[in-house]
């Protein structure tokens, strides 16, 4: 039997309700907006042009490529909704709006994983990169339905916090290219030439380092933003001299 949600496990209510925050203690949603439509502009067209050549990721067949191409709309999807869902005017003003977009967030998410771990066992990197991929894509998942599960009970605390380590796996794809040019940076000097050993050493270290990184950085923005307030004025009860 499942324990009855405490009082700190819920919100006082959904989060259109929540509290206005000024807009420039929030700067990060433009260059958050910025950053995912390069990316989707810069390889997306790759994978649903059908051009296999293109792709960065190594093919074994057509099929593989079909499975990718179906996995990468369903990411961009995720994407643009998991920007939608970060956006705290939307959150705030139009909490329908937030609701839909984070259902389809949702729908993209379950299968989007389930072929993202397909193209994770027949990627033909090394098995360690393979290992990341198939962690990426269960975590993924699961996250993504612990906080729905949690919208669903209106735990809205719980839904926020899942909702974060989702969010920070959805984007790992697109800091995995950012990753992929520092290691090829950092390991060229260590290899004779620019060969296939050592771009799928670039490619097992980036996969990693996304991977790790964003699951860390989300723990530290739950825990820094769970932290109770410090009052900016006079406590009522304390008499102002």
């Amino acid at each position: 039997m499942n324990p009855a949600p405490t009082v700190a496990d819920r919100d006082p209510g959904p989060p259109g309700l929540a509290a206005r925050v000024p807009w420039w203690r929030r700067p990060w949603i433009v260059p958050l907006w910025a950053v995912t439509a390069i990316f989707i502009v810069w390889r997306v067209p790759d994978y649903l042009g059908f051009t296999p050549e293109k792709s960065l990721v190594a093919l074994r067949s057509h099929e593989h490529y079909l499975v990718m191409s179906a996995h990468v709309a369903l990411g961009t999807v995720a994407l643009v909704c998991c920007c939608l869902q970060m956006w705290p005017w939307l959150r705030r003003n139009r909490p329908r709006a937030h609701r839909i977009s984070g259902r389809i967030y949702v729908a993209a998410v379950i299968p989007g994983s389930l072929l993202a771990l397909a193209t994770s066992v027949q990627s033909m990197v090394p098995v360690p990169g393979r290992i990341g991929n198939v962690m990426l894509s269960l975590l993924w998942l699961g996250t993504t339905l612990v906080g729905f599960r949690m919208a669903r009970r209106r735990r809205f605390a719980e839904h926020r916090r899942w909702m974060i380590r989702s969010f920070a796996l959805c984007f790992s794809i697109v800091v995995n290219r950012l990753w992929t040019a520092l290691w090829f940076a950092v390991l060229m000097p260590f290899y004779p030439a620019v060969d296939v050993a050592f771009w799928m050493d670039v490619a097992v270290a980036s996969i990693w380092s996304s991977l790790l990184v964003n699951v860390l950085l989300a723990e530290w923005w739950i825990e820094r933003t769970s932290r109770p307030r410090r009052p900016t004025g006079p406590r009522r009860d304390t008499p102002v001299p």
